[in-house]
């Protein structure tokens, strides 16, 4: 049947791959079926030719610009994009370094590895990357995940690296963003304000000069508590002060002197240097503590802080991850003090690690395109790719899990960043530093590290959604609550599944408990009957309960029966046995029952197993077979 044949013609599908059914042959009420169809292709006549056609497919155009986006900006790019994407870049870089040195720190490596991260990943997405405001390095909540899963091993965090690469590629492949969906807005708040409160409490041995043990939160506070006596108040001091500094600067970031329209020149370069000095905190820091270190070093006081000691200089050896771990044994008493893995032992001790990462990645990486998109389409399968890629990239040159970061994309965006080439410039930012600036690190204090990262997560505990929370569905904040609770006891691959299986079965019991409208009606000749509407679609969960409370009420009322099936788009096998009994039911008490506004494709499904369902799709028409059944 096409549009012309029914009478209804849409005008904006004029031309297009795509044609609206809607049957003429019944009075439509409400809701109804709407089916957009694919034009059919000829059938292809042999493996050759698919092969062809899928070939063709790959190399088409569209396809390329889809999966090469430098091919559509690149030849729109102008010289005046140059400045801003400098500036962009060399922002992201002053930022990205000192985080990175950090991050390692929280994933329990040697901090060169936080660096191995932020520059060949950053190269790749250049190419393959869909948003501007993505840039691609290590973050807070990636470098926990990587400690909690592989225990602070490089070899496990490159391996981790690599396979959560490909599997992320995979699952742009077969286009299974949607599952980030699972993961709802409730329970995404309470694991990101877990994570901040776990980094804060895994901060405090640096900050604090103690030992501390233990991957959960409540674990590490054990373990401060029962070293709390062994502080060392010069780091803590320092720590604090760093921490006060960062704040304040972050504050003078978005100071504006003058008004808001009409500034003078002046007032513009006392405004352009406040933001630049907020942005570039961290650096200034590291410089400055750096320094202070250096000359604690030279007055003969090294002692007095702890700094993060030898960094090694030059670029990572490019090479495949490790796909197994040696033994390490001690060689003066012959103790075995690690265990070899095979790469079997290796994925299982990463486990569901391995899922958990990429989604979470996609969380954070998708949360930066959406908001600074400014109202254009996203596409999470394309950034699923391209982290991918850039991760099996960065696994060779055995760096850090990488992905998008919203506080580095907010400098970005806040630089005037123009295109994706601003990766370029903090790729050889740090390039450059990982050849000669490495010796200057040594001299950094730990706690001026700690302090970086405590003044960032502080930021990232989202106790602003409880209110509106509360004000707007009560019940959310069960498994937001449940999520936050079982990642500071669990491991946080575990503790956010515990947040998604409360969510699930939220989700199931609504789907085994629709409601149902109950209404007496009359008819225009006076015949008194009865008139269900479920509320959502008929499926497994919920049929014991729908037929319990239609059998209920016909038994108690006698009166016909009506089900009002505008509202269900669907129906599986169990919901059409449970109907055929229902009509079966119905007719040895001989009590009408009659399905108004029953959808063609949920009819076809009750039909397959009971001829005898009475569908009804015009009001006179219903009104008239209550009339003949009383008769």
């Amino acid at each position: 049947m096409t549009a012309k044949d029914t009478g209804h013609v849409n005008s904006a599908f004029n031309g297009a791959d795509v044609s609206v059914d809607i049957p003429t042959n019944t009075l439509y009420h409400t809701s109804r079926d709407c089916i957009v169809q694919q034009e059919e292709e000829p059938a292809m006549s042999g493996w050759k030719d698919c092969c062809r056609s899928t070939w063709a497919n790959i190399f088409r155009r569209k396809t390329l610009e889809k999966r090469f986006p430098i091919l559509v900006w690149l030849p729109q790019y102008k010289k005046d994009y140059i400045f801003g994407d400098i500036v962009a870049g060399i922002s992201v870089a002053l930022t990205v370094i000192p985080q990175a040195l950090a991050y390692a720190g929280i994933a329990g490596l040697d901090l060169q590895y936080g660096l191995y991260a932020c520059f060949l990943g950053c190269f790749i997405y250049i190419f393959i990357g869909s948003s501007k405001d993505v840039p691609i390095g290590p973050t807070a909540i990636s470098a926990l995940l990587s400690f909690q899963i592989a225990g602070g091993s490089w070899q496990m965090a490159t391996l981790l690296t690599f396979l959560t690469g490909l599997i992320e590629i995979l699952m742009g492949i077969f286009r299974l963003g949607f599952l980030i969906d699972f993961v709802s807005g409730p329970v995404g708040a309470g694991f990101t304000s877990a994570v901040s409160l776990i980094i804060f409490s895994s901060q405090m041995k640096d900050l604090l000069g103690i030992r501390t043990s233990g991957n959960t939160f409540l674990q590490v506070w054990i373990s401060i508590i029962n070293d709390i006596q062994n502080i060392s108040w010069p780091d803590f001091g320092l720590g604090i002060t760093c921490i006060v500094v960062l704040l304040s600067l972050r504050a003078l970031a978005s100071c504006s002197v003058g008004p808001k329209q009409g500034k003078s020149t002046c007032q513009q370069l006392l405004t352009g240097i406040f933001w630049t000095v907020g942005t570039a905190r961290n650096a200034l820091l590291v410089c400055a503590t750096a320094a202070l270190g250096y000359w604690l070093s030279i007055s003969g006081n090294e002692q007095l802080v702890r700094t993060v000691g030898f960094v090694p200089k030059g670029l990572p050896h490019f090479q495949s991850p490790p796909f197994h771990m040696d033994a390490v044994v001690n060689e003066t008493t012959g103790e075995v003090l690690q265990e070899a893995q095979t790469f079997w032992d290796m994925v299982g001790i990463l486990g569901s690690g391995l899922i958990v990462v990429p989604m979470i990645a996609l969380l954070e990486t998708m949360a930066v395109v959406q908001a600074f998109a400014d109202g254009k389409p996203t596409d999470a399968t394309q950034e699923l790719i391209a982290s991918g890629i850039c991760n099996v990239a960065n696994s060779f040159v055995q760096g850090l899990r990488s992905n998008g970061g919203v506080a580095r994309g907010a400098i970005l965006n806040a630089s005037g960043v123009r295109t994706q080439l601003s990766n370029l410039y903090t790729s050889v930012i740090v390039i450059i530093a990982l050849l000669y600036l490495t010796p200057c690190f040594y001299y950094i204090p730990k706690a001026a590290l700690a302090a970086i990262i405590i003044a960032a997560v502080l930021f990232m505990v989202q106790y602003r959604v409880i209110k509106p929370m509360w004000h707007s569905k009560k019940t959310d904040l069960i498994p937001g609550l449940g999520a936050f609770f079982a990642c500071l006891v669990m491991p946080l691959q575990l503790g956010i599944l515990v947040g998604i299986g409360i969510n699930v079965i939220f989700i199931l019991y609504q789907a085994a408990r629709p409601k149902l409208r109950i209404e007496t009606l009359s008819s225009p000749n006076g015949q008194r009957y009865l008139m269900l509407t479920p509320d959502r679609c008929l499926i497994f969960p919920s049929m014991e309960f729908v037929r319990k409370v239609i059998n209920k009420q016909g038994v108690k009322s006698t009166l016909p029966v009506v089900i009002d099936c505008t509202h269900i788009y669907g129906a599986d096998f169990t919901a059409a046995k449970v109907i055929s009994t229902m009509v079966m039911d119905f007719a040895q008490r001989q009590q009408p029952l009659f399905f108004y506004n029953l959808q063609p494709r949920v009819a076809q499904v009750f039909e397959g197993l009971n001829k005898d369902l009475v569908a009804i799709y015009d009001i006179s028409q219903l009104h008239a077979k209550l009339g003949d059944k009383t008769t």
